[in-house]
């Protein structure tokens, strides 16, 4: 029997779209979870927290393949390197690793940078651990998804007032395409930096906002922002969008059409 992919992350909004695809090549899979779950048919769970690194061996024991999707706003190269030692400690054969467009080129130094934009810092220290660790390895830098895009613009449609940062662009990327991406990867074998994969179309975080409005028939009022820092100027000269990679097909109107009703 084939050892198990183990898959961080893997009850998350990407997560599960990945373990969804995985599931159709009848590999066994396996979970953590820092909460207790069923196991299903082909799919195990084991509880632990790459945080205080409690059941990560226990998780990686036996797998050939970690899929790493486990992310958060801060932190992902402590927990990172967590994962790294249990997974040398097994023999670990391939790490596919889910980052973020820019992580190479948007520089985060300042404390203005580190509190606006230091998940691509800390995204780009979980890269260089990953890369020194000794193990096969592959990494996938994708945009914001349209989930995402989706949460922050129905919190900042909740204020009375909506700051936009002026200048700044995203191109946001159906969650499903780069699922497919990811589980084609961590089929194949270990092969390094991978093209970017970004959605079709970039636009102004106020225009992102803006449809988000009209989609559910709300009027608020803009106020723009320009935010200093390295790292936003970076963003400004569009670091954060995909360069020479390959975009997806689906678009953030036909994602909004079917997740916003007025």
């Amino acid at each position: 029997m084939a050892s198990p992919i183990l898959i961080t992350g893997g009850t998350g909004t990407l997560g599960k779209q990945v373990v969804s695809r995985l599931r159709q090549t009848q590999r066994p899979l396996r979970i953590l979870s820092r909460r207790v779950h069923d196991d299903s048919d082909g799919v195990s769970f084991v509880v632990g927290d790459l945080t205080s690194g409690q059941g990560v061996g226990a998780a990686v024991n036996g797998c050939d393949t970690i899929v790493h999707l486990a992310g958060s706003a801060k932190g992902d190269d402590a927990k990172t390197s967590t994962l790294l030692q249990a997974a040398r400690s097994a023999d670990v054969r391939h790490l596919v690793y889910i980052s973020v467009v820019g992580a190479d080129r948007i520089p985060v130094r300042t404390r203005a940078d580190w509190l606006m934009f230091g998940y691509f810092g800390y995204k780009r220290a979980a890269e260089q651990r990953i890369e020194s660790s000794g193990i096969g390895w592959t990494t996938l830098r994708a945009t914001q998804f349209h989930d995402l895009i989706l949460m922050v613009a129905r919190g900042m449609a909740k204020l009375p007032l909506v700051p936009t940062p002026t200048g700044i662009r995203f191109q946001p990327v159906d969650t499903g395409e780069v699922a497919e991406r990811l589980a084609a990867l961590t089929l194949g074998e270990p092969s390094g930096i991978q093209p970017d994969l970004g959605g079709p179309r970039a636009y102004e975080l106020k225009d992102l906002v803006g449809s988000y409005l009209r989609a559910s028939n709300k009027q608020r009022p803009f106020v723009p922002l320009k935010v200093p820092g390295g790292a936003a100027r970076a963003i400004r000269a569009g670091a954060n969008l995909p360069i020479d990679g390959t975009l997806g097909t689906r678009t953030w109107e036909d994602f909004l059409a079917q997740h916003v009703t007025s």
